[in-house]
């Protein structure tokens, strides 16, 4: 399964270009809070925002004044912030191209799983082989193959219940040049010993089992945030926490259609808790936010719902 929080397989073709997003790890690295804070309030507006204020909101989700002094100044290298100075005081904001794949990553991963047409019971197989030698073609190929929902079933074979779209054929075109093959097929039970299906390609249990953990230690909060008891620095504390938990499950749910997936798929109910929790604190921890940012570019930070990032952020 791949890793739900590499940059470069979550996207593949921007990840080698100007912009380099930091990699996904596990727990929160002050550059990925950073980004995170700097997207939840100011992906809308690419407000900009001092630097002592990046830092102290940083402080307060316990990253040291020297980490978040060099996060920012790593985020900018990336091409991931820009910044300018107006005497003493220096001021950051999200590039135009970082705020566009946020924008695109951020809406992809919070948008509800399209149910669609009925599921035909055909599966698209993409098999091609590349020589061992061109490392960077073949890991290119397999992060765009997983981006597009596809998973290995066997080396070089790779399934997706659904059919490949013209905008999917061109993506793989561009970066195979030949080398593969795609069918259009109903799987065959042939019975044999060892034999794997389609649907063995995704580990669903483990999927599930992630599902389970985040509504487990989610689920307590709610009541908090409907009662308004959450403000503050503690309320954008959890909303960037609970932001960074949820991202990684529709990456690793490969958003099977419904009759391929276990009874009882928590998806949407761990969807409904993220937003309800992401949402239900989105005015106090902008007001926070504004607060700690005091000043001209204050009155830019606006905080997006859910349903908001799913749709593009258009106004």
């Amino acid at each position: 399964m791949t890793s739900p929080y590499d940059i470069d397989e979550i996207f593949p073709e921007d990840a080698a270009g100007a912009v380099r997003l930091p990699r996904r790890q596990t727990g929160n690295s002050p550059q990925d809070l950073a980004v995170t804070l700097l997207a939840d309030y100011t992906l809308r507006t690419r407000a900009w925002l001092p630097s002592a204020a990046i830092v102290t909101l940083l402080g307060e989700a316990g990253v040291s004044p020297a980490g978040a002094r060099t996060a920012i100044s790593r985020l900018a290298r990336r091409g991931v912030l820009e910044g300018r100075r107006h005497g003493r005081q220096s001021s950051y904001r999200l590039t135009a191209a970082a705020a566009g794949f946020l924008i695109a990553g951020g809406g992809a991963i919070v948008s509800p799983v399209d149910g669609g047409a009925p599921w035909d019971e055909h599966w698209t197989l993409v098999a091609f082989s590349l020589p061992q030698a061109e490392t960077a073609r073949r890991r290119g190929l397999r992060a765009q193959l997983r981006w597009m929902g596809y998973a290995p079933l066997y080396d070089g074979l790779w399934v997706s219940p659904r059919a490949l779209t013209a905008e999917a054929r061109a993506h793989l075109e561009r970066l195979a040049h030949g080398a593969l093959t795609v069918f259009r097929a109903r799987h065959v039970d042939v019975g044999a010993a060892g034999g794997r299906a389609p649907i063995d390609a995704w580990d669903t249990a483990a999927v599930a089992a992630e599902y389970d953990a985040f509504i487990r230690r989610w689920r307590a909060t709610r009541p908090r945030v409907d009662a308004g008891h959450i403000a503050g620095a503690e309320a954008v504390r959890v909303r960037t926490e609970v932001m960074d938990d949820y991202r990684r499950l529709p990456i690793l749910d490969p958003g099977l259609p419904a009759p391929l997936l276990p009874a009882g798929w928590l998806r949407e109910p761990a969807r409904d808790l993220f937003a309800a929790v992401y949402d239900g604190l989105a005015h106090a921890a902008e007001r926070h936010v504004r607060a700690v940012a005091a000043g001209g570019p204050a009155r830019d930070v606006r905080a997006h719902t859910v349903a908001e990032l799913a749709a593009g952020l258009a106004d």
